[in-house]
């Protein structure tokens, strides 16, 4: 069953976090954070939403990347229940499709309770300071590819947060699959 975050809490804080990267680097938010702003992204190789539109993930990431927008992907998902998303499948995955980005491994699940991460995928742009400014799609996308001329929904919302510190008013909340959750 698709899940959808909540609407963006414009100025919430982007909690801290020390997380390994498949290119075996510990990344932090600081390591991250872009001189314009900071996309923090909640993905992981199994979700069919998230495969569905990893090539715009990437399209998007480069172009935000050029306009200094810092960008990390995080996957969270509980790789025994899930083994497609563990990090030796996160590792292949980053490296067979050439991630511009880190791609950071959260097993103790605590990055995305902070952050209130719902759905992969789930994304968290951020202004110079960190305030959350966007919390939104990606693009009209669902388990199916929207069109190749549809809106860059997150790509012109970052775009404007790199150009005025603030986001779109109106956001259309990501959906994707729900976060696999440990068992308590």
């Amino acid at each position: 069953m698709p899940v959808s975050p909540p609407i963006c809490d414009v100025g919430w804080r982007a909690p801290p976090f020390a997380l390994p990267g498949t290119d075996n680097r510990t990344r932090t938010l600081d390591d991250i954070r872009g001189e314009r702003g900071t996309l923090v992204m909640f993905i992981c190789n199994h979700c069919p939403y998230v495969l569905a539109v990893l090539d715009r993930i990437l399209r998007d990431a480069r172009d935000l990347q050029a306009l200094g927008i810092g960008v990390a992907a995080i996957c969270a998902n509980d790789a025994a229940a899930y083994p497609q998303d563990s990090f030796e499948n996160m590792k292949t995955l980053a490296e067979d499709r050439a991630f511009p980005f880190p791609y950071l491994h959260d097993e103790s699940q605590e990055v995305a309770r902070a952050y209130g991460a719902a759905c992969t995928p789930d994304f968290f742009g951020f202004d110079s300071s960190l305030g959350l400014q966007y919390r939104g799609r990606l693009d009209a996308s669902g388990r199916q590819r929207a069109p190749e001329d549809t809106r860059r929904d997150l790509f012109e919302a970052m775009k404007q947060v790199a150009g005025t510190g603030r986001g779109p008013a109106d956001q259309v909340p990501s959906m994707g699959c729900s976060i696999k959750w440990k068992a308590a």
